[in-house]
């Protein structure tokens, strides 16, 4: 057998292959395709926050404001409705109340600290039920995914006991 050289320099060279079926303008293709998939998912979900932010915004005001009226205490009778503000004043969850629409007997019912970023922009919304069938609707406030509940005494609302709140929950089997 005999052994024989070759020049090395007249080897020739091939360039290297990425993508068997495209090479190199197939994977500069996926590649610009993904970051374009990108700046629109980027650029749809801030158009999103804003107008979800501009819809609250027109809603609900700056600080996040929501009226309700009804008749809750003493005195309704002669047609006298209770008038409820809840608002979101930087953080902190207020609600007002005004026995018979009369500002002189304001009541103020204080409510949770919300904690994060731009989470004094985050609604508060209220609503009557009567919880512990008493025949009195008591408030419910409601913010986020999360409900305070106001128990009505004789027109004066004061947030649920732990007693009360095991009550209810043993009553209709709730967590």
């Amino acid at each position: 057998m005999a052994v024989t050289s070759r020049d090395l320099r007249t080897i020739e060279r091939r360039p290297l292959v990425l993508l068997r079926s495209g090479g190199v303008n197939s994977f500069a293709y996926l590649v610009t395709g993904v970051l374009a998939l990108l700046a629109v998912y980027v650029l749809l979900s801030h158009i999103l926050a804003w107008s979800h932010t501009t819809f609250d915004d027109l809603r609900y005001g700056r600080p996040r404001t929501y009226h309700l009226t009804g008749a809750v205490g003493p005195g309704n009778e002669a047609g006298a409705l209770g008038h409820f503000i809840a608002m979101n004043l930087d953080r902190q969850i207020v609600v007002m109340y005004l026995p018979g629409g009369d500002a002189a007997q304001a009541r103020t019912l204080p409510g949770p600290y919300l904690f994060g970023e731009r989470e004094d922009l985050t609604p508060v919304t209220l609503r009557l039920a009567d919880v512990n069938n008493d025949a009195t609707p008591d408030l419910i406030a409601r913010v986020k995914n999360e409900e305070i509940v106001y128990m009505n005494r004789g027109g004066n609302f004061e947030l649920i006991t732990p007693e009360e709140r095991q009550h209810l929950v043993n009553q209709h089997g709730m967590p």
